[in-house]
């Protein structure tokens, strides 16, 4: 039976990264909110959240802390600490300033707590609050402070309660908490009990005999991009199901340069039985005289949608749709505040499994992008496509502003293909998460031999990010760039200016559209 790590979302902006850091200690856990979830014997460990919220707001969130630490084993950090010790009897009280950034664990109250096994003192945490646990309960001890935080560690008396019960002041979660995947590791491990033997070979077998067990002998098709979640999605499928699973990979126009040849035969190396759909006219087609980019997304998806249903409707035997939709995108779709602003439409199949009369299946909803490249892995799947930087769906649609056109679309990849050859040439294209080119609606006067010109210009965007929620700008070397630039500007007509985009997201996004 697969071991569960329950982490109750109370709104935190980094919830996510508990659940990613649970992980890292192979260990299974699953994100759900504070006021809909379910307790069973899978749930071994309960982990709450931090919050927007104050434990003293009349709005504050509220769940049964009876039910939960008669269950399992407990931890709370920042928000699930106060709450833990507010309800059961200490006091929190608003802090005269904002408790936020960087601090140090000065004093062990109990050096002998298991908690603290390999703790530095002097060890730093990251701080985010805006109250402060001045008391504790009775049933609660001190185990380690902070210069400025009296309690920033505590637990539960052993004899008060069922179950082991911790509470941190602090983000473990956050890279700037030194230590703090050693605290969730002798919370969980070494406290509670936990096993750690969720592994890639472990999800591979699992996922394998959920999809037999699922599909039986029934077919599946399954739209291919080219990334790496619907390719790791195909690979599993395919050792599940063998020749039963039909692939269809679209020629949208927005790929890059010779994007669509060299992953067909990419595939093919894989075994798949993969049809391949040139309908680049189609898309050029509903997409001309569009400016908007969230127009631009809709025709895109649009488009995509109708090609597939097509394409679809000659393999009657399909009886299931195989998407690649990977975790964040299944917690992105709750939120504890209500219905979650869009900030862009996501390019996917939606609306096909009703036309269609399909079912859906989808392998990857539990897993995180780097744990589908450890997944990727696992499964063999060639290096070009599971190395490969994350690409939008809407491909260079929305890394072209203003119209796209096949002449835009003809000078970006020409553009983009120098930029990614140079890169991987000068064995920079595996230090960067994601790289790309975006064609401006720019145009301004250069000189080319002795004569003039008034031409287009494109931005260089390089970033680094561990999944995309945050990234900063890739330092790439003056000198590399300067050839870039030269290379573009000399082989690419219609060009003759190129920049550099070093913005962080946030505030900026990775994509320009």
């Amino acid at each position: 039976m697969l071991v569960v790590v329950l982490v109750l979302d109370f709104g935190s902006q980094v919830t996510q990264l508990i659940a990613r850091r649970v992980r890292e200690l192979n260990l299974y856990c699953e994100i759900k909110p504070y006021n809909d979830f379910e307790l069973n014997d899978q749930v071994e460990a309960v982990i709450l959240s931090g919050s927007p919220f104050s434990v003293l707001d009349p709005q504050a969130l509220h769940v049964d802390l009876d039910r939960l630490l008669d269950h399992a084993p407990v931890l709370g950090i920042c928000y699930g600490a106060q709450y833990l010790a507010h309800t059961l009897g200490g006091s929190v009280e608003q802090s005269d300033s904002r408790e936020y950034g960087r601090a140090e664990l000065t004093k062990f109250a109990a050096p002998e707590d298991p908690i603290l096994d390999g703790i530095q003192e002097r060890s730093p945490v990251w701080m985010s609050h805006g109250d402060t646990i001045c008391k504790l309960p009775d049933a609660f001890l001190p185990v380690a402070t902070t210069q400025d935080v009296g309690i920033a560690v505590f637990k539960g008396k052993e004899e008060e309660f069922n179950n082991p019960v911790y509470g941190f002041q602090f983000h473990p979660e956050v890279t700037h908490s030194e230590q703090g995947a050693l605290f969730l590791e002798n919370f969980l491990i070494h406290i509670a009990g936990l096993t750690p033997d969720w592994t890639p070979s472990r999800f591979v077998e699992d996922a394998v005999d959920f999809i037999r067990q699922e599909v039986g002998e029934e077919h599946v098709i399954l739209g291919l991009s080219g990334g790496v979640d619907s390719s790791v999605a195909a690979g599993l499928l395919h050792q599940a199901i063998g020749q039963n699973l039909i692939c269809i990979f679209v020629d949208n126009g927005l790929l890059r340069k010779n994007e669509f040849e060299e992953v067909l035969e990419s595939y093919k190396e894989m075994g798949l039985h993969i049809i391949g759909v040139r309908a680049e006219q189609e898309f050029y087609d509903a997409l001309a005289g569009i400016t908007d980019p969230e127009s631009k997304r809709k025709a895109i998806g649009k488009v995509f949608i109708d090609v597939f249903e097509r394409e679809a409707k000659k393999f009657p035997e399909a009886k299931w749709l195989g998407q690649g939709t990977i975790y964040p995108d299944v917690i992105e779709s709750f939120s504890v505040h209500g219905p979650s602003v869009t900030i862009k439409s996501h390019h996917n199949v939606g609306g096909l499994p009703e036309k269609l009369h399909l079912k859906i299946i989808e392998p990857l909803r539990s897993l995180f992008k780097d744990e589908v490249r450890n997944v990727g892995e696992e499964l063999g799947i060639p290096a070009p496509i599971l190395k490969r930087h994350p690409f939008p769906g809407p491909g260079l649609g929305i890394r072209i502003l203003g119209e796209i056109t096949p002449e835009r679309v003809r000078i970006l990849q020409n553009a983009d293909a120098i930029y990614i050859s140079h890169l991987r040439n000068a064995g920079w294209y595996d230090k960067i998460w994601q790289a790309g080119v975006i064609l401006l609606p720019v145009q301004s006067v250069g000189v080319m031999g002795d004569e003039r010109t008034y031409e287009g210009t494109v931005a260089l965007r390089a970033v680094n990010s561990l999944d995309g929620m945050t990234a900063n700008w890739t330092h790439i070397p003056y000198d590399l760039l300067g050839k870039i630039s030269s290379d573009i500007i000399n082989k690419v007509k219609g060009i003759n200016r190129v920049v550099y985009d070093i913005s962080t997201k946030p505030p900026a996004t990775i994509e320009w559209e």
